[in-house]
């Protein structure tokens, strides 16, 4: 239950947050910009100096709204802090047999990268319930369509080239979830720029306009 309520609450949320701050009060102050703008699933990443101590500081919140998870997680042992930290969900920019067995025996999904249908069944084989699909923006939206035709079961994540343009494409094709990384930021001088709550904003009224 635990798991299906983590992915539960990750689908109806929808848009994910990428977070790659430059220090870790830059990645503070951004998630705090970008909650302000409306996006509730954020994924830390371990590029992102003090990664633990940013996913501690928001657990801590008790925001109920709020589903933090670690990305660029590269092994079990970085997995395992993360999950320790209170990461809700694990990701990775590839598939990694060992850190889908963590985060199976401590009921937590894992989201592997993949970008080829034999990285997305062997993930599948290992109990990934959500594959993301990375490079997003080399393998396209009607990747996930593609996809489907053969393996429907599958619940795919694009990260890396989603824009406000683009995101009808994904999810009309069948996008689980949605990563949105440095568009959030566009244009921002710094973690506190206000341009990022509106940057947010504009991803949440243009999700809202494709969901009906």
């Amino acid at each position: 239950m635990k798991k299906m309520t983590i992915l539960n609450q990750l689908h109806q949320n929808y848009l994910v947050a990428v977070i790659r701050g430059k220090s870790e009060q830059d990645a503070i102050d951004m998630i705090e910009q970008i909650i302000k703008g409306g996006i509730y699933n954020i994924e830390i990443t371990f590029t992102t100096p003090n990664a633990v101590s940013v996913i501690q500081y928001f657990n801590q919140k008790e925001d109920p709204r709020l589903l933090i998870g670690a990305g660029t997680v590269m092994d079990t042992t970085t997995a395992s802090i993360a999950i320790q930290s209170g990461a809700k969900y694990i990701v990775s920019p590839h598939f990694d047999k060992e850190i889908a067995t963590m985060c199976n025996l401590n009921a937590i999904p894992y989201l592997p990268g993949c970008g080829s249908v034999t990285e997305i069944v062997q993930a599948l084989k290992t109990g990934a319930d959500v594959v993301k699909l990375f490079p997003g923006n080399l393998l396209g939206a009607s990747f996930i369509k593609d996809v489907h035709g053969p393996i429907p079961q599958v619940e795919l994540m694009p990260s890396g080239g989603v824009s406000i343009e683009n995101m009808h494409e994904w999810y009309n094709n069948g996008a689980f979830a949605i990563g949105i990384g440095s568009a959030l930021q566009k244009g921002a001088k710094d973690g506190k720029d206000e341009i990022i709550i509106e940057n947010t904003k504009r991803f949440v009224t243009q999700y809202e306009k494709i969901k009906g």
